[in-house]
């Protein structure tokens, strides 16, 4: 069972690492070739939206790793059922990096898009598979 979970979240970490190092490239080329709708002082919620997506789906990417590399290195810590912390990792994985993403797609008058709304779940979600695992539930 756990050797199932180990190979879904060094997958998905990696494809996430992936996913985030690509986005970053790609903020780095609007940098570079100073796009307008991406450099211009009116765009710093867009920037930092897309920052953030970044960021947290480099971090998640990482975490995945981590999660599923430890199952086989600490049985007798990882959780009894791995099924909460599994689904709540996988969730915040995408919803916290797609949100800030969408959040920053359509901004308005300096505040994020409609988007934005995956992050507090994602959020929560996060909490839940680190409280999950840290408890062994």
């Amino acid at each position: 069972m756990a050797d199932r979970y180990f190979r879904r979240h060094l997958h998905l970490g990696w494809w996430t690492l992936l996913a985030a190092v690509a986005l970053g490239l790609g903020l780095a080329l609007l940098r570079l070739f100073d796009v307008e709708t991406y450099q211009h002082p009116a765009h710093e919620t867009r920037r930092l939206m897309w920052t953030l997506a970044h960021v947290h789906g480099a971090v998640l990417g990482l975490l995945h790793i981590l999660f599923g590399v430890s199952l086989p290195l600490a049985p007798s810590l990882a959780p009894p059922s791995l099924r909460l912390p599994s689904r709540a990792l996988t969730a915040a994985g995408l919803l916290l990096p797609v949100g800030f993403f969408l959040g920053g797609v359509a901004t308005f008058a300096g505040d994020p898009g409609l988007g934005i709304v995956g992050v507090p779940v994602g959020a929560v979600c996060l909490l839940v598979a680190v409280v999950a695992t840290a408890r062994g539930q």
